[in-house]
């Protein structure tokens, strides 16, 4: 490998063995990280145009983290840019628009746009990084009443394979837009993106926690109401099996628990009317519902702040059927070989529909997504035994699945391939991005994370891309 060009970087770069290079690599995901032969922490766009100039030239693949989140597939070797020094957030209240940089997490956005009484299309948790979470699609606290967070895309500026910068819109490029939402990962490293924002200052929200007697009652409960309530209110229900630690609340201790959480943008009042058939199964541990601030959003799923190991897997689904349900529970419940946390989250509503200017976002007619999330221990096996509750789960929801959503899907790459790839796309649609993808990325330097193979075409058919 020739030398890297350390001199014209503003932010840093470090070699395997210098002493800050495991400070920099370390993110969320401690079951696995990246090991590059060389990590540049941008300080800017440029730094990153370097960076991936300087990878396309030696042949090296690129990865990209924030705040590592979402790390499905780990480099060995190749260029790493790390981007949390990349935190700049601009909010344009009267376009009701935000320009977010790539480093930077929900909690600055949702902050910054309160001030104006506006909210971005922000996840259960604050924070994880919110330009590769839009990218990947994003589904966020009202997702049913305002669809995917990539579908408010406006504008992207990204470097691509060339080692170029520069920005994409709907009217600049609309092949490349039309993929930067919902498979952005694949077609360069996005530095910066322009996103919408909504309207709402409030909502109405939290969560009840049911013991581990009413499970069964809650998830049936749940399988008839959810498909009765409005685009307005977002829903999941997780089933959590917690250990006995202090840093818990009290009930909560030890217990396996049905964790149903809820977000609508309406008012108490019928707020409090469309959960009645919910809170009907029987008493709380802890009930939470209440209004308020959009910037307490966090509090609505209480995610672990925390950097932990994780891998996981999600189906699609258009219905939920109880006994799959029941299925997964046993798995993943108190006598699991490893803590696990089923998630299901009812989709519909505005996750249904298209928006102008199309996005790569795919999958559209599932209503439910069922997730199933293993923390595995540090003994020798752990990770093979997480990979076999999750191989499992997703053969007990098979005959039911559409497809998977790969923002989602958490593994050391053994999981991996272009098949799961495939599965979290509209079939046209992966073609279509195969396509882009040789055009935008001919040697695939972007194929770490949720790889698309690029196919060329003959002639002069991209223009219709």
């Amino acid at each position: 490998m020739n030398t890297f060009p350390a001199d014209e970087i503003k932010g840093s770069v470090l070699f395997p063995g210098d002493e800050e290079y495991e400070a920099e690599l370390a993110g969320f995901q401690t079951a696995y990280g990246h090991r590059p032969s060389v990590v540049v922490g941008a300080a800017g766009a440029e730094d990153v145009r370097i960076a991936v100039e300087f990878a396309a030239g030696q042949g090296l693949p690129v990865a990209v983290q924030a705040t590592g989140h979402g790390l499905s597939v780990a480099t060995e070797g190749g260029v790493l840019i790390t981007t949390r020094r990349m935190d700049e957030v601009r909010i344009d209240a009267a376009a009701r628009t935000a320009r977010i940089g790539a480093g930077v997490r929900w909690e600055q956005v949702v902050g910054a746009a309160a001030e104006h009484g506006l909210a971005p299309l922000s996840g259960s948790s604050p924070g994880v990084g919110a330009v590769s979470y839009t990218l990947g699609g994003g589904i966020g606290l009202l997702a049913r009443q305002f669809g995917y967070a990539s579908d408010r895309i406006r504008s992207a500026e990204i470097v691509t394979a060339d080692g170029r910068l520069r920005t994409v819109t709907a009217d600049s490029d609309p092949g490349l837009f039309w993929a930067l939402r919902g498979a952005g990962h694949n077609f360069g490293v996005v530095t910066a993106l322009e996103i919408e924002l909504v309207q709402v200052a409030q909502v109405y929200g939290g969560g009840m926690f049911f013991a581990a007697e009413r499970i069964a009652d809650v998830l049936e409960a749940y399988r008839t109401w959810s498909a009765t309530v409005p685009e307005a209110l977002t829903s999941s229900v997780g089933l959590i099996a917690y250990p006995d630690m202090e840093q818990l609340p009290a009930p909560l201790r030890g217990q396996y628990v049905a964790h149903v959480r809820i977000a609508f943008d309406g008012d108490a009042a019928d707020g409090e009317r469309l959960v009645e058939p919910l809170r009907a199964v029987g008493p709380r541990l802890i009930d939470t519902l209440r209004t308020l601030p959009y910037t307490e959003g966090g509090s609505i799923y209480q995610d672990p702040p925390f950097p932990h190991a994780y891998l996981g897997t999600n189906v699609l689904l258009s219905a939920l059927d109880a006994e799959a349900l029941e299925a997964v529970r046993e798995l993943t419940g108190p006598g699991a070989p490893m803590m696990s946390v089923v998630d299901v989250r009812h989709l519909g509503g505005a996750l249904s529909r298209r928006p102008e200017g199309g996005s790569a976002v795919g999958r559209r007619d599932a209503q439910y997504i069922v997730r199933i999330i293993t923390m595995p221990g540090e003994h020798e096996g752990a990770l093979d035994e997480a990979r076999g509750v999750l191989d499992r789960a997703e053969e007990i929801l098979a005959p039911w699945s559409l497809g998977l959503a790969l923002p989602f899907v958490y593994g050391d790459g053994a999981r991996a391939g272009e098949a799961q790839t495939r599965a979290g796309y509209d079939p046209q649609d992966y073609e279509r991005l195969a396509r882009l993808k040789a055009v935008h990325d001919p040697a695939n330097l972007f194929r770490l994370n949720r790889n698309i193979t690029p196919v060329a075409v003959p002639g002069n058919a991209t223009s219709h891309m």
